[in-house]
């Protein structure tokens, strides 16, 4: 049957714009008339058994969510191979795991979707990428949910030891009537007690060991959760970051020309032209983020490096090793190639003078004048001499 975009009295209506029109009527799907919009409801097929309905949503803010379940409905398991969980966090709503700050996964809705209606749940689904998180919201949101994890996992690691401790413990004093070496007596009244304190004793040993370990895997979480921040702020490797996000958004603009990205052409459709109107936004905003972070991170004395900062002959240390600068390009420093055997590594000592290699400035953690390092080596050259002939006098 063809579709018809005839609008009854009985159309739902679609949050954003209003009235939906009917698809086909032996399968009724509503849908939003909206050229970008595409929210739905849909009924079940004629035949099945109404259940109820289930409401599917998702905004960059809050992520995609399924609200209209209760326990023991079946819900859970016709959504769950799409994605859909469940947490302590949101009790009695269904969810996608990190679907926050992201576009909807329409394939997972979708699907999820024709799984309730095969099963006589009516869904309504609701999607809005334009309510959305600043991305300084979600960042700050994120550092905050590392610190509780950081919380949370010492807390476990500390319940951990001291079970450790505990099992531990009460080891260490059963073994007490066999620390003069006391063997078991066979034929003896007091074999079997014997016997259980041996079986109890490496219980116990078995749990305090296993207990450890658990202490040990949480203290580890604890520590990267507590270094979410840093980690995410490292000066270097933002600097990556905005290198990777700038070319994200040189392609974004690149397809909103309607030119080519990479071999890749997009077709400027109206939900096209909104989808990257709205990632132009967000790259926009967390190059803004990252640049702002660069930006205080010299106010501490970082230094970015960059082409103005060398010439060909300077040594540049990177890694902890000293190159000479080859050829000063835009984005990278050409520098001897090959494996870093030496602390200071030039065309003059490098053990592998025909090759030649590319080092990004972000690497870069100082500078050095072909004079200075000169003078430099020379020095050291001058101290080893001094040190040898007192060796040998």
């Amino acid at each position: 049957m063809t579709d018809t975009t005839t609008t009854t009295t009985d159309a739902p209506d679609c949050r954003q714009h209003g009235p939906m029109t009917l698809g086909t009527e032996d399968a009724p799907t509503w849908h939003c008339p909206d050229a970008v919009c595409r929210n739905t409801v849909l009924r079940p097929a004629a035949g099945v058994t109404r259940r109820g309905t289930i409401e599917i949503t998702h905004t960059r803010a809050d992520g995609t969510l399924l609200e209209g379940s209760r326990k023991g409905d079946g819900v859970w398991e016709l959504v769950r191979p799409h994605r859909f969980t469940w947490g302590r966090s949101l009790p009695g709503v269904l969810f996608v795991r990190q679907s926050r700050d992201k576009r909807a996964d329409r394939w997972s809705i979708d699907r999820a979707s024709e799984a309730l209606r095969g099963a006589g749940w009516e869904v309504v689904v609701d999607i809005d990428e334009g309510t959305r998180r600043s991305f300084a919201e979600a960042e700050a949101n994120r550092v905050e949910r590392a610190e509780e994890r950081t919380e949370r996992f010492t807390e476990y690691a500390g319940n951990a030891a001291g079970r450790s401790a505990a099992r531990r413990e009460t080891a260490d004093k059963i073994s007490k009537r066999f620390e003069f070496g006391q063997p078991i007596l066979l034929g003896h009244h007091s074999q079997r007690k014997a016997e259980n304190d041996a079986a109890r004793i490496d219980t116990n040993m078995r749990a305090s060991f296993a207990e450890a370990d658990k202490a040990a895997h949480y203290a580890s979480r604890a520590e990267a959760s507590g270094s979410y921040e840093e980690f995410r702020k490292n000066a270097p490797r933002t600097l990556r970051r905005l290198e990777k996000l700038r070319a994200d958004l040189r392609g974004i603009e690149r397809w909103q020309r309607g030119e080519s990205n990479n071999g890749y052409t997009r077709a400027l459709t109206p939900a096209t032209v909104a989808d990257l109107g709205l990632r132009h936004d967000e790259l926009t905003e967390e190059i803004e983020y990252w640049e702002h972070v660069i930006a205080e991170a010299e106010k501490n004395g970082f230094k970015v490096w960059g082409p103005a900062d060398f010439k060909k002959g300077d040594f540049a240390r990177m890694r902890g090793h000293w190159y000479e600068v080859l050829r000063v390009n835009k984005k990278t420093l050409t520098v001897p190639g090959g494996p870093d055997i030496q602390k200071v590594i030039s065309l003059e000592t490098h053990a592998y003078p025909g090759m030649r290699g590319t080092r990004p400035y972000d690497e870069v953690t100082g500078h050095m004048t072909a004079e200075k390092m000169a003078a430099v080596l020379e020095e050291a050259r001058k101290i080893r001499a001094e040190r040898e002939a007192a060796a040998s006098s």
